[in-house]
């Protein structure tokens, strides 16, 4: 932390406390000597950077933030080159992130109306720009809930002044909140629509985005909400986080313009008034830091039973101990081969790949990401596989549920947790000011 009376920009600016602190930079809290006001200065370390990749992030936001002009941006006031340092000078807001906001408070549906409102406007801003600009990073500590029940938008640390739909090396963005795409180096404009939805799920839930049900790619949402919620969030939210972008809403506003023209002024209050208690809805009725996290990602209890194979697949020719015992090793069978995927492309790989980026090439990491990705697909789709079957079997009379393995009740999630991998997440995801909480 600098000495309260350091100057910067020609002893124009002195930096006060620190307000932020990410691999990208640290931000401070500074007074213009020339105006006495306060405002957020984000330094960025130029000389001796690891990577030419955070300098041209630095640079990129600098110059994306200087052609910006919108009510719910933080104003670009300035930036200039000093001691082998970059320092942008921003707006200081009042407010607070929705990441701590959400600690004390029950994110309502009135509240998510009023957050989804504000994202359709400034999305409509930035992607209708001529040259298209694409945040990347929206998430629950980029969003600051201003005084007045206004959502702001911070943190262009990872925006994208262009389109970028073929694909490409570089994977910007948030693990849970950031669009399946955007895992391919992909940047498009539905792609914040997606970080936008996902916000709105994990503030809803009180739970992160990858721990929510799934099945595959997609995050099952009305798993995830229960029947507290209004259908028409649910479908507004399903529509946003589809996760093929060709099939994903590409505005928000369309969505929620007949609630906007039915409900109260969405700025008219910063929070929802409490709800009572209701035998119907016991989950929505308390706060959110209350819920119990009951959903697993892969879980069997909120998914819809499909038909899987044909008729000319039944077993009913077979005598009915082979039978069985054929029936109880395919489900093992599956389950180790489940099983198997997870921990070679969620775990080991991974793991040798973030090994072999410390000594080698960062680029590397990437590839490590991608592969957890790919694991977690191919598990959820060898879980929806099994499943389909089993209630092909049920239907044909050819399963009860004594004969259902243990396996197909409780499935298995493995995390991998170690230390050189909090250490790549930490640096690809943390922004000035506000780290990812669990």
């Amino acid at each position: 932390m600098p000495d309260p009376q350091q100057h910067v920009g020609g002893d124009r600016y002195a930096l006060g406390r620190v307000i932020g602190d990410g691999s990208q930079g640290t931000t401070f809290e500074a007074v213009d000597k020339r105006d006495g006001k306060l405002v957020a200065i984000k330094r960025f370390q130029i000389k001796g950077a690891e990577s030419w990749k955070s300098v041209e992030l630095a640079q990129r936001e600098a110059e994306v933030l200087a052609t910006l002009d919108h009510e719910l941006l933080p104003a670009h006031l300035g930036h200039f080159d000093e001691g082998g340092c970059l320092y942008l000078v921003m707006e200081k807001l009042e407010g607070t992130p929705l990441s701590e906001w959400r600690r004390s408070q029950a994110f309502g549906v009135g509240q998510c109306l009023r957050f989804l409102a504000d994202a359709a406007i400034i999305l409509d801003y930035l992607h209708n720009r001529p040259v298209p600009v694409i945040h990347r990073d929206i998430k629950p500590s980029n969003v600051f809930l201003r005084a007045d029940g206004r959502h702001a938008l911070i943190d262009f640390g990872a925006v994208r002044a262009s389109l970028k739909p073929a694909g490409g090396s570089t994977v910007v963005g948030t693990f849970g909140y950031m669009a399946p795409e955007q895992f391919q180096g992909r940047a498009l404009p539905v792609s914040d629509v997606y970080s936008v939805g996902a916000t709105a799920l994990s503030l809803l839930t009180n739970t992160e985005p990858e721990d929510l049900p799934h099945r595959g790619l997609a995050i099952d949402v009305t798993a995830s909400l229960g029947s507290g919620v209004p259908k028409w969030l649910v479908q507004v939210l399903i529509q946003m986080l589809a996760p093929n972008p060709d099939e994903r809403a590409a505005r928000i506003l369309p969505l929620i313009e007949g609630e906007l023209k039915s409900a109260p002024s969405h700025r008219s209050s910063p929070a929802d008034p409490p709800r009572q208690e209701s035998p119907g809805d016991p989950d929505g009725a308390r706060p959110r830091s209350q819920l119990r996290r009951r959903r697993g990602w892969l879980s069997w209890h909120h998914r819809k039973s499909r038909a899987y194979g044909n008729s000319d697949a039944r077993l009913e020719l077979l005598p009915g101990l082979v039978r069985t015992l054929f029936i109880v090793g395919i489900q093992v069978g599956m389950t180790i081969a489940q099983i198997t995927v997870v921990v070679f492309l969620q775990v080991i790989l991974p793991t040798l790949l973030t090994l072999m980026a410390a000594v080698t090439t960062p680029n590397l990491r990437g590839a490590a990401t991608t592969l957890r990705l790919a694991g977690k697909q191919g598990s959820a789709s060898l879980g929806d596989a099994r499943e389909r079957w089993i209630q092909q079997l049920r239907r044909e009379g050819d399963l009860d549920e004594e004969q259902q393995t243990s396996a197909d009740r409780d499935r298995v999630r493995v995390v991998d947790t170690t230390a050189e991998d909090a250490k790549e997440a930490e640096a690809r995801n943390s922004n000035p000011g506000n780290h990812r909480r669990s």
